[in-house]
């Protein structure tokens, strides 16, 4: 049986029916395989009906996996209890894990939630890396891992997600800090690499994925129980460095500094010249390695369309690319893995110390808690002080005039004005009053 294990692929990845006899010859379902290698239990069901195959650490995690399920019992240590190197037995690592994929199984669409132990090696999951060798034709599965030389070489081993590194000269952190520093340490200068890939901009790839882990850092629980923590990173930073708010900044306006070299300048323009959501999709699928299926979910769109941008993507770059002219469609992927993993761009694309983002996002989440704080306080006072000045009684207004009709004029003497008044004056100072003033005199 371990034979046949070993001969299935390059990577120990046996045909898609051995996958599938392994599992149910352990009486396992697809829910507890998903929360072993740290997929969801859709790809696990993927895997064994032979669409899709895995590919960069998901591969060797898997292949590492059926190699145990098919290894005989007599080749099992004989001893019964835990080894001091193992501390923690199968059976009480994590019970949380096996509750989370019992419900996956009875919930085919629910992303299975790793426990503790799965969680933290999910967290110490290195960047994703390039994508497997073109597939073979006839069986579908897929090549060994290409490194940046353009060779083949074996996936590393995972390390313990219980211990974390030590820097020199650096000061020994546990717990949440040092799972979030360990995790910035791996994948911050990947993501920035793609997200300058993405964007063709250093200041806002780096802007972008320190944001992403300030935000992954103030949310933390959700991301250390989150299955794939680089993914849920890797989505933040993409949103907001693709984000197109950031062509109305003035510093959108002076583009960066080409490569130096004519092939990589050729393959940026290329790459930046494609629609947003294909950018995303190349990169995703040729640049980090994964899958259709999970392609299609990080960008939010059915695996079809995924599978359409892809190959409209794959086109346009040949058109502009010179290397990808003379290659067949089929070898494309393969082709701008390596390189994209060869470009160099002409500016230094450096990470912060992690320290540094996560006491920024600490500060910045201080000053939020101060100013939450100080508007209820302000909000407080003004209630306390509209309560205490307001009228405790009503009091209506007094209605304004408004004319009433039926009511007779006024009668008797009108007032006289004070023209008519003079006149009034001057005739009764008359000393010919009375009739006489109009008989007509003799002068």
């Amino acid at each position: 049986m371990t034979q046949s294990v070993e001969s299935g692929s390059e990577l120990g990845l046996p045909s898609p029916k051995e996958r599938r006899r392994l599992r149910e010859a352990a009486d396992l379902t697809h829910g507890q395989v998903a929360a072993a290698v740290g997929v969801t239990v859709t790809t696990v069901r993927s895997w064994e009906a032979g669409r899709t195959d895995p590919r960069g650490r998901k591969r060797a995690a898997y292949a590492e996996f059926l190699a145990g399920l098919a290894r005989p019992p007599e080749d099992a240590p004989e001893a019964e209890g835990p080894t001091p190197a193992d501390p923690d037995p199968p059976s009480q690592a994590a019970p949380e894990a096996a509750e989370a994929a019992e419900a996956a199984e009875a919930d085919p669409a629910m992303t299975p939630v790793v426990a503790v132990p799965a969680a933290a090696e999910a967290v110490q999951e290195l960047v994703e890396e390039g994508p497997s060798g073109a597939a073979d034709a006839s069986d579908g599965s897929a090549g060994p891992d290409r490194d940046e030389a353009g060779g083949t070489h074996e996936p590393p081993a995972v390390p313990d997600a219980r211990a974390v590194p030590e820097a020199p000269g650096s000061p020994v952190l546990s717990g949440a800090e040092g799972a979030f520093d360990d995790l910035y340490a791996r994948a911050a200068s990947g993501l920035i690499r793609q997200a300058y890939l993405l964007t063709g901009r250093r200041d806002l790839a780096q802007e972008a994925v320190e944001r992403a882990f300030r935000q992954a850092w103030r949310q933390w629980p959700e991301v250390a129980t989150d299955p794939d923590p680089v993914g849920w990173v890797r989505i933040a930073a993409y949103e907001y460095a693709l984000s197109p708010w950031h062509q109305m900044r003035p510093v959108s306006r002076h583009p960066d500094k080409p490569p130096a070299e004519p092939a990589d300048r050729i393959l940026l323009d290329a790459l930046l010249a494609l629609p947003t959501a294909h950018r995303r999709t190349v990169l995703l699928y040729d640049g980090v390695g994964l899958d259709l299926p999970d392609t299609a979910a990080e960008t939010e769109a059915s695996t079809p369309t995924a599978g359409g941008r892809l190959l409209h993507a794959h086109a346009d770059l040949a058109d502009r690319v010179p290397e990808l002219a003379g290659v067949p469609p089929e070898k494309h992927s393969a082709v701008l893995h390596d390189r994209l993993a060869a470009l160099t761009p002409a500016v230094p694309l450096q990470a912060r110390p992690a320290a540094a983002v996560r006491g920024r996002a600490e500060r910045r989440t201080r000053r939020w808690t101060r100013a939450a704080v100080s508007l209820t306080s302000v909000i407080a006072v003004a209630t306390a002080y509209t309560a205490a000045t307001a009228p405790t009684h009503y009091e209506p207004p007094i209605a304004p005039g408004s004319n009433v009709s039926g009511v007779p004029p006024l009668s008797g003497p009108q007032q006289l004005t004070e023209h008519s008044r003079q006149l009034h004056d001057k005739l009764r100072a008359d000393p010919a009053a009375g009739p006489a003033r109009i008989t007509p005199r003799i002068e």
